[in-house]
């Protein structure tokens, strides 16, 4: 029987472009398996980042399956036990702290007490900013606003992460300790995850490296 925890099988995604349709997503396939980490490297335009809208469940394929944990459904409550999401533009709530951007995802399934607030306190402690915990988003660096949101993607225990371009607003510094910060956390969790970037060295620090080129999606050359 199989682990995985994402199955995405001859997914195909296009958009009207004038009078033309533009291909996007040319027939991609991609399992990952429990606790595995797998980076997605290319160019702008080369569908890294539609292809992980449908991967979120936040879009629809054309044509082909996605599938997490072997389960079709990819709807919105599932959504927010099943995967962590990171972004490149952090998406923070501006209003609430660091500490409560993190117990956020909780509040999205409606089970916040005393384990889920340990918790959150717990993960912003390992990415080492428990002397930030009550600062807001505006007070926090880009470095420190990312390892936040790693913390948020982490909070209800996710079989998946999904990390769209995390680094792609953080300087190389920051960005390289954001990378094994989030490879880190994930691995000791056991968490399998999936990290779109351009940074060739980001993607080689995967166990697994594959190149999205033109919508088709196979092994760096």
């Amino acid at each position: 029987m199989s682990d995985a925890v994402l199955s995405a099988q001859a997914v195909r995604k296009s958009y009207a472009s004038g009078d033309a349709t533009l291909e996007v997503l040319r027939g991609v396939d991609l399992e990952v398996q429990a606790g595995e980490s797998v980076s997605i490297r290319g160019e702008s335009g080369s569908g890294k980042s539609t292809l992980m809208n449908l991967l979120a469940g936040l879009d629809a394929p054309d044509s082909g399956t996605i599938a997490w944990g072997g389960s079709p459904d990819t709807g919105a409550r599932r959504r927010a036990a099943y995967l962590g999401m990171i972004f490149q533009s952090f998406y923070l709530v501006p209003e609430l702290d660091a500490y409560e951007n993190v117990l956020l995802a909780r509040r999205i399934l409606g089970r916040v007490d005393a384990d889920a607030r340990l918790r959150a306190r717990e993960l912003v402690s390992a990415v080492g900013l428990s002397g930030r915990a009550h600062h807001l988003p505006a007070q926090l660096s880009g470095g420190e606003r990312q390892r936040i949101a790693i913390a948020r993607a982490l909070m209800n225990r996710p079989g998946l992460v999904l990390a769209d371009e995390p680094t792609g607003n953080l300087d190389e510094r920051t960005g390289n300790a954001v990378v094994e910060l989030l490879l880190g956390l994930c691995a000791s969790a056991g968490t399998a995850l999936v990290l779109v970037t351009h940074n060739a060295a980001h993607a080689a620090k995967a166990r697994r490296s594959l190149l999205m080129t033109a919508g088709v999606l196979g092994p760096p050359a």
